[in-house]
C-alpha cells in the first residue's frame, strides 16, 4: 500500500514520521529498514510513530525505531518534532501535549517562536536502572574497552547514555570508542555514548554515536545526558547552551529528583508516498 509520510529534522538529527491514527499500517521492523535506508528508501535516523494512546489521559502515543529497525525508549529531537507534526496534521490544537513512550510520559510545549520545549523526565542515576552493570551508584565508573581504562559517566534520561568527557570533540575517537561501549557487557541493553567537551559552566561541545544508529549530527535525550553528568561531576550550572554538529540546544536542570528541560527548533523537510 502507499503509506504517507513526512520527512522533519531536529537539527540535523532526521526522521521519517507517520501517522498511524489516520491511516492503519502494520509496521513491522523490515518496514522500518526499508524507510530509514538513505539508498533505497526515505533516509533517516530513526522511524516516528503517532499512534492512539493506551491511557485515555494522555494526547498520544510516540513510538520511536531506530534504522535498524529497534524500538526505542526516547528520542528528544524526536520528541520536538513529534510536537510540531500532530499540530500541523491538526490532528491536535494543543501547545500542550502530553504523550506516553516506552521511557514513560513525556510533557511537550510548541511555544510562540515554533521552538518546542520537552521535559524530559527525571534522570535515573542509579546503575541498575540505566542499565549499567556496577556494584553501587558513583559519578564516575572506569570501564575497560579498546585496550584502554575510561572514566565516564552513566545516566538513563529513558534511555541509557554513556558520557566521557574530552578535552576537543572534534579529535576524539568516536569511530572506535563509539561502536565499542555502545555494545559493551557493561550495558545490557546497548548504549547511546555521548563525547563531551567542556566550553565553560554554561557551554558544551557534544557528539554522540547513537545505538543502532551510528554518530547523528544531533541528539537531545543525549545532550540532557551530558548536562545531567557534568552537573553531577561539578563542572557544569544549572543551564547550558549545548552545541551539536546540527545546531544548539538550551538544556537546564535543577537537580536530583527534577525533570531535565530541553528547548530547541525543528524543520520539516517535505512530505510524500512511498510503497510498502
Amino acid at each position: 500500500m502507499l503509506l504517507r509520510f513526512t520527512k522533519m529534522h531536529g537539527l540535523g538529527n532526521d526522521f521519517v514520521m507517520l501517522d498511524l491514527l489516520t491511516q492503519r499500517f502494520k509496521l513491522r521492523p523490515r518496514h522500518i529498514r526499508h524507510l530509514a535506508d538513505r539508498h533505497t528508501g526515505v533516509g533517516c535516523d530513526q522511524v516516528l510513530v503517532v499512534e492512539a494512546p493506551r491511557d485515555p489521559d494522555i494526547d498520544f502515543r510516540y513510538r520511536i525505531y531506530n534504522a535498524d529497525g529497534s524500538e526505542v525508549e526516547h528520542c528528544g529531537n524526536g520528541a520536538r518534532c513529534f510536537a510540531r507534526f500532530v499540530r500541523e496534521k491538526r490532528l491536535t490544537t494543543q501547545k500542550d501535549i502530553r504523550v506516553e513512550t516506552l521511557g514513560g510520559v513525556l510533557q511537550l510545549t510548541v511555544q510562540d517562536d515554533d521552538r518546542v520545549k520537552v521535559l524530559m523526565g527525571v534522570p535515573q542515576l542509579e546503575p541498575a536502572e540505566v542499565p549499567f552493570t556496577a556494584d553501587s551508584r558513583q559519578t564516575h565508573y572506569s570501564v575497560d574497552v579498546s585496550g584502554q581504562t575510561l572514566s565516564l559517566g552513566a545516566v538513563s534520561m529513558g534511555n541509557p547514555h554513556a558520557v566521557l568527557r574530552v578535552d576537543d570533540v572534534q579529535h576524539c575517537d568516536l569511530e572506535t570508542l563509539g561502536p565499542a561501549l555502545e555494545s559493551h557487557p557493561g550495558f545490557p541493553s546497548r548504549v547511546n555514548v555521548g563525547f563531551m567537551e567542556v566550553v565553560s559552566e554554561r557551554e558544551i561541545r557534544l557528539r554522540v554515536f547513537e545505538r543502532g544508529v551510528g554518530e547523528t549530527l544531533a541528539c537531545g535525550s543525549g545532550a540532557c545526558a551530558a548536562v545531567v553528568h557534568g552537573i553531577e561531576a561539578g563542572w557544569l550550572a544549572r543551564a547550558v547552551t549545548v552545541h551539536l554538529p546540527g545546531g544548539m540546544l538550551e538544556v537546564a536542570w535543577a537537580g536530583e529528583g527534577e525533570q531535565v528541560v530541553m528547548t530547541g527548533p525543528t524543520t520539516q523537510v517535505y512530505e510524500g508516498n512511498i510503497k510498502l
